[in-house]
């Protein structure tokens, strides 16, 4: 055996050699198909598709799965179940976790010869991860159209304007294709814009399928309240009609508008300047605001004190005195009337007092001499010497004697007309005294003679 091999050995290596350029070659051309190599490479993670149709679908190809352009699994078969082609696409275990159960699939082809591939939109985090095996429904689905679908639901009318439409167009950029292309970088910003906008639209696709199954109840529900519809347009009709009629004053309105919105600005103007000068007044005011918290904390014991007072006695109070308030109404206004007047009065008196209780010296040095005291050290004084004036007195208090003058026969006509005052002033004496009115009797005239007597 050794002999053998020493003689064959360069034909066994040259076999061995070719064995392992074979096993290379064949293991890249398995990868470039995409195929796995059992043992090698970890299971794959299997989730499945259903669509209309699978045309030109053809597993084996190297036809991929993307996300977003980038490949994450490979087709692996296609079948037939209940009238629907279901596609079974192998995804990398590194995303397995990247399908949810809102996902959405679309036919694509790659090339104009129709080399498909699947594009995957993986769903929102909202919805929960898909598990091994688990099939995406049709309704999330959407397979590739040919043109000759879409010109096949034209009829022939339709057909023959759409070749005119197209050889016109032929005939009208034959030779301006720079013309195209600049009119086409023109519209670039639009086409960036409108993209934004179906990437927005896409991210709201959650949304929008709320905002269209509540547009279906909504239709649904209109659909069995005909009547209230009829009544609600032959309402609206009337309220229409109404403003017609109404189309002077609307005129009006806006001829006065302009005006309005003027004095609106200037009004705006000034309460911009109010606004300026009030915001450090509020900013002032804050700490107050803040603490208005504490102080109605503080003051809610008292109000819930104070509640039955309000209730069982100051309500009845005033109850009953309402008549009484009626009452006093009219003099109220009366008084409110007088008020000015009062007022005044009150003055008068406020400034007659302050000026006899004023006393500018003040009472500190009662030796000092020369100092002009306050009419109430006036009023005191006066009252002192008042008493030395009337020094006589009686049971009724001091009295300060008068003399009085009259004739005999006033006198005698006044003591009959009032008898008490003969009294009171002592005039018997005078009547009866010969020397005087000659002792006349005090029922008999005399004759008119002077007299002079005293009294008290």
């Amino acid at each position: 055996m050794a002999r053998l091999l020493a003689r064959r050995g360069k034909d066994l290596a040259a076999v061995v050699g070719l064995l392992g350029v074979a096993l290379a070659i064949g293991l890249f051309i398995v990868q470039e198909q995409r195929l796995r190599v059992p043992l090698l490479e970890e299971q794959p993670f299997v989730v499945k598709a259903e669509f209309p149709t699978a045309q030109a679908v053809v597993p084996g190809q190297g036809q991929t799965v993307r996300v977003a352009g980038v490949r994450v699994g490979d087709i692996r078969s296609t079948s037939v179940e209940d009238g629907r082609a279901v596609i079974t696409m192998e995804l990398d275990q590194e995303f397995r976790d990247l399908v949810r159960e809102d996902a959405s699939a679309f036919l694509r082809p790659r090339t104009g010869l129709k080399d498909m591939f699947v594009e995957l939109d993986p769903g929102t985090k909202a919805a929960k991860v898909a598990d091994e095996g688990w099939t995406l429904p049709i309704s999330s689905t959407l397979p590739d159209v040919n043109p000759d679908e879409v010109l096949a639901g034209l009829d022939a009318d339709v057909r023959d304007h759409l070749k005119l439409l197209v050889n016109g167009a032929g005939q009208g950029l034959e030779g301006r294709a720079d013309d195209l292309r600049d009119v086409l970088k023109r519209f670039e910003p639009t086409y960036r814009d409108l993209a934004l906008v179906t990437g927005e639209v896409s991210k709201r696709r959650a949304e929008l399928k709320r905002l269209i199954r509540s547009l279906n109840l909504l239709n649904t529900e209109l659909a069995s309240k005909d009547e209230d519809l009829a009544e609600l347009v032959a309402s609206s009709s009337k309220v229409f009609r109404q403003f017609a009629a109404e189309r002077d004053s609307v005129e009006g309105i806006a001829r006065e508008l302009p005006g309005a919105l003027e004095r609106t600005r200037s009004a705006m103007s000034e309460v911009r300047d109010l606004a300026r000068v009030l915001r450090p007044a509020a900013d002032e005011l804050r700490p107050v605001a803040r603490s208005l918290r504490g102080a109605n904390e503080a003051v809610r014991p008292f109000a819930k004190e104070a509640a039955p007072l309000l209730r069982e006695q100051v309500r009845p109070f005033v109850r009953a005195a309402r008549p009484t308030v009626r009452t006093l109404r009219p003099v109220a206004d009366g008084l409110a009337k007088g008020e000015p007047g009062l007022t005044r009065s009150f003055k008068v008196l406020n400034h007659l007092f302050n000026m006899l209780g004023s006393n500018p010296e003040g009472r500190e040095d009662p030796a000092k001499r020369g100092r002009d005291e306050g009419f109430l050290f006036a009023l005191a004084w006066l009252g002192h010497q008042s008493v030395n004036l009337f020094a006589n007195a009686d049971a009724h208090g001091p009295m300060r004697a008068i003399t009085l003058g009259g004739t005999c026969q006033t006198i005698l006509g006044t003591v009959q007309a009032v008898p008490q005052i003969e009294q009171l002033l002592g005039l018997s004496g005078v009547l009866t005294d010969t020397r005087l009115c000659g002792g006349i009797d005090l029922d008999q005239r005399v004759t008119r003679t002077s007299v002079s007597g005293k009294g008290r």
